[in-house]
């Protein structure tokens, strides 16, 4: 998170390709990708004087946080119920972004090079 103004929908573009490489892309996985790289635009969108990638960052895993927490409320009719199940649903939450971070950060490192080309790129066209 080191540098501001991560062109992060050319980076997903490039895992959306390397994952076709790999296997086909169902439009189910096709919607998720540019639902993600809808929700990393306007994080990018926010970046400027007034806020840096650290502050973005952390204003998005607060969003993920609250969203995930209205999700993983749904069918509980009763709060008591809903609190009883924190563990797992923290555990639940925190496995998977585990794993999408994980993977994020293995494609980076291999094509890190292209990476900040891009953004560099990006940052020059500015």
């Amino acid at each position: 998170m080191s540098q501001d103004n991560i062109d992060n929908n050319a980076q997903n573009q490039n895992l959306n390709d390397n994952a076709e490489a790999m296997t086909e892309i169902t439009p189910e996985m096709q919607a998720f990708y540019q639902r993600a790289d809808a929700i990393i635009g306007v994080a990018n969108r926010q970046l400027g004087p007034e806020a840096h990638s650290g502050q973005v960052g952390a204003s998005l895993l607060y969003a993920a946080a609250r969203y995930s927490a209205s999700v993983a409320s749904i069918g509980f009719v009763k709060g008591d119920d809903f609190a009883k199940e924190k563990d797992d649903i923290v555990e639940f939450y925190v496995k998977q972004y585990r794993q999408m971070l994980s993977d994020n950060l293995t494609d980076y490192a291999q094509n890190f090079d292209k990476y900040v080309q891009l953004n560099q790129d990006d940052k020059s066209s500015k």
